[in-house]
């Protein structure tokens, strides 16, 4: 076995989160000897690496909460970052389409709750407003937020890192983190990896995504709640149906759950995506959709929240895996919002993984969610939209981590 280093700090992820808290950390405390490692050899391999791309506004979510804050504060933070990074964002804007009279009220709840939340330029349109906006779009009404814009988010995240190194901290690569462990008379953490190496720490904050779960039971945290994950299948419009969308159109969300449903999305490539779907599926990385590891998926039915949401929500099941074998099916899905798009209008496209946090009893977690182990602070769930939101996030975990762990001593 090899050591890799004796470190003040280890911040074990990197993905956008863990990456901001490091850089937020070694802000706070300059000289602090710290280390992010990740298993991936390079940064936002996950989560980070495989979503959308949008910067939210922060439209959803109920006004005083802490996810409406931290998007509201995360976004402009994030503005004001790729401004002095000089990294692209197109603030492209989006539209909030009810189909129906029946969807009306819950359109007027997001716009009570948007601005509430204090969302700039949010404003109510009519169906003759809609078109403005999107001229291939269908709908009664619709709320515009011109200040939801989309970026580069992996991007972000090598930014991120080069901070972090620049603040004179180290990324440890390509090691898989699978057990933390108190060394003898207290003098912080040995952490080991898969391969092999070893790194001392004197504290930890982990920020592990989709295996969040899993290195906090190694390191003698809570099992609950554990990370069930669910795949995001996008597709792509083909290059001659892109001028159908404009920027961002998606459907007034169903408050059951805690995804957004289809939705039409413009790309800082310069590609449309529609999607995603969201399905259960047998691998934390199963970005290709015949992906399953073992311990994965028994992780998963061996846990009986999983069940419970199975029992819940079979119904949105069912439908999840008509879109998923479906591109018709898919593309009827869209139409109802674009009426021109067709199923030729549609190619294969990226898959994501979303680390869903559920718990023992069967509730899908959509709150943020940390425990503690001996000299250890785990986030367990960062809720979407954690990307949009990573800079403010990483402050609130370094206030954690500051007051659970005693880094200022």
């Amino acid at each position: 076995m090899s050591t890799e280093g004796t470190y003040d700090l280890a911040v074990v992820g990197a993905g956008i989160v863990g990456l901001a808290v490091a850089r937020e950390l070694l802000t706070r405390r300059p000289g602090l000897r710290l280390a992010v490692i990740d298993k991936e050899p390079a940064v936002g391999a996950h989560q980070t690496g495989h979503n959308s791309g949008v910067i939210h506004a922060g439209i959803y979510y109920q006004p005083g909460s802490l996810k409406a804050r931290l998007c509201v504060e995360g976004a402009a933070a994030l503005f004001d970052y790729c401004e002095q990074r000089e990294i692209a964002l197109d603030r492209c804007g989006k539209v909030i389409v009810a189909l129906h009279e029946r969807e009306l009220g819950r359109l007027e709840e997001l716009e009570r709750r948007g601005r509430a939340n204090g969302v700039p330029g949010l404003r109510r349109v009519d169906a003759a407003g809609l078109r403005e906006l999107e001229p291939h779009a269908a709908g009664v009404a619709a709320l515009h937020s011109p200040n939801t814009a989309i970026v580069d988010f992996p991007a972000v995240a090598r930014a991120l890192a080069d901070d972090v190194r620049a603040a004179g901290g180290e990324l440890l690569l390509g090691t898989e983190i699978v057990s933390a462990e108190r060394r003898a008379g207290g003098a912080g953490l040995l952490l080991r990896g898969a391969d092999g190496r070893e790194t001392v720490a004197r504290r930890a904050v982990f920020c592990a995504g989709l295996w969040a779960d899993r290195v906090a039971r190694a390191a003698g945290a809570d099992a609950d709640p554990r990370i069930v994950p669910f795949r995001g299948q996008y597709l792509t419009l083909a290059p001659a149906a892109r001028s159908l969308v404009r920027g961002l159109i998606y459907p007034v969300p169903d408050p059951a759950l805690p995804f957004l449903g289809v939705h039409l999305t413009k790309h800082v490539s310069g590609e449309v995506w529609a999607g995603p779907s969201a399905l259960l599926v047998g691998a934390r990385d199963a970005y290709a959709i015949g992906r399953v590891r073992p311990d994965d998926l028994r992780e998963t039915l061996a846990w009986p929240g999983t069940w419970k949401v199975m029992a819940r929500y079979w119904r949105s099941g069912l439908d999840e895996l008509r879109l998923a074998a479906s591109r018709r099916a898919f593309a009827a899905a869209c139409a109802e919002y674009v009426p021109a798009l067709q199923a030729s209008d549609l190619l294969p496209g990226q898959a994501g993984v979303r680390a869903q946090a559920v718990s023992r009893d069967g509730r899908l977690v959509d709150d943020f969610v940390f425990s503690q182990s001996p000299d250890a602070l785990h986030v367990r769930n960062a809720p979407s939209p954690a990307a949009t939101s990573a800079l403010a996030i990483a402050g609130l975990v370094a206030d954690r981590a500051q007051e659970a762990l005693g880094l200022d001593r």
